[in-house]
């Protein structure tokens, strides 16, 4: 038994996505979410920038709280960031790149599939490398999504701007006529039923959350790390404003997420302040 808790982190809301399939599949390990709203997005920064803050709130997570696994649960810090957190920390780190190609492979039946995701995601190549690696017969067709993250972070699932946006920026997965369309950033699940609508209903939706939990799962088995004991309670911290984490995470993942703390990065944030822990 090891009864350390398992690390989570993303740009913002969108890991809360991999945070619900973690609690509902292993409902007696504890999390520490980290929610990196203070320097959100993440997708339209440099791959420098993303990776060192990808270093720093593991390093936060390991040396403040002896986290026994990291998962980074934002692709654009996985594409960014992921091999050099593995080769640089003992604590094994799960991305979300290689648990969507997984999925989204299985459920194809064409072999035409598509990938959506913010511009650093896609621009990385990480996921046309992924789907290379596992069957280059694939035939992938990529779209950049920028401003969904950003609805998603307001709270604004299905206003009529995010549907004429997504009308505009899927067009290029509807003409390429995919059978299953694979959603590359972890905030995308909260916009399903508008991406749905906009790429139509034959096109299976894919989403990196359950297939990465089934992965973490496996690795605490393997490695005789699963925790037994009584529950505890989610922890989840916020760079940016605690208060509107609590109130648009509690509508994103539920009744888990009621409280909030302040988590503050030691390099400078977008407003060109500094915080220290």
């Amino acid at each position: 038994m090891d009864d350390r808790p398992i690390g989570v982190f993303d740009s913002g809301f969108g890991g809360l996505t991999v945070a619900r399939a973690l609690i509902d599949l292993l409902p007696e390990e504890q999390l520490i979410y980290v929610g990196d709203t203070g320097r959100y997005p993440y997708g339209s920064k440099p791959q420098e920038d993303v990776r060192a803050y990808s270093h720093e709130i593991t390093q936060w997570l390991i040396d403040t709280h002896d986290v026994k696994l990291v998962v980074v649960a934002c692709n654009t810090a996985s594409a960014a960031a992921l091999a050099d957190l593995q080769a640089t920390y003992d604590t094994p780190i799960v991305g979300v790149i290689d648990a969507g190609v997984r999925s989204l492979l299985q459920v194809s039946t064409t072999n035409h599939v598509g990938v959506i995701g913010t511009v650093g995601t896609i621009g990385s190549g990480a996921y046309q490398s992924a789907v290379a690696e596992v069957d280059d017969r694939v035939r992938l067709t990529c779209a950049a999504c920028p401003g969904f993250v950003e609805f998603v972070e307001r709270g604004e699932l299905h206003s009529d701007q995010v549907r004429v946006l997504a009308q505009r920026l899927l067009s290029p997965i509807t003409d390429a006529k995919v059978d299953a369309l694979l959603l590359g950033c972890t905030h995308y699940p909260f916009l399903a039923r508008t991406i749905a609508d906009a790429v139509g209903r034959d096109v299976v939706l894919v989403s990196s959350a359950d297939e990465t939990a089934f992965q973490v799962r496996s690795m605490l088995l393997d490695n005789g790390g699963t925790r037994v004991g009584p529950h505890r309670a989610p922890l989840f911290l916020s760079s940016g404003d605690v208060d509107e984490f609590a109130r648009i995470g509690a509508m994103l993942l539920g009744p888990e997420l009621d409280d909030v703390g302040r988590w503050s990065p030691t390099t400078q944030n977008p407003a060109g302040g500094s915080d220290n822990l």
